[in-house]
């Protein structure tokens, strides 16, 4: 049970982080016309990816575009995305 809980909060982890860089990324207001503000985009979004998909998949199933299987695959996607991030923020606060 103690695994469970730790797998939880390591996915929460990972989701709070992307949730925050992706606010403060468009609180930012960067210019993608340009190839560093597309270079920025990139790199923001593989961070921030875990938010940005969550918000689309739940706007896509609330308006009936998106089918739930693909919802649902876009969840466990986004699971799977937010336990790496997550992984990858706990052991850097460790290492501090």
């Amino acid at each position: 049970m103690h695994a469970l809980w730790l797998l939880i909060f390591t996915i929460a982890v990972g989701f709070t982080a992307s949730g925050i860089i992706a606010n403060l990324y468009r609180v930012c207001g960067w210019n993608t016309d340009s190839f560093t503000g597309r270079a920025v985009r990139a790199a923001v979004l593989v961070v921030a990816g875990p938010s940005v998909l969550f918000a689309t998949a739940m706007r896509g199933r609330l308006a009936k575009t998106w089918h739930p299987i693909s919802f649902w695959l876009a969840v466990a996607a986004i699971f799977y995305w937010s336990l790496v991030l997550g992984l990858i923020v706990l052991e850097a606060a460790v290492a501090l």
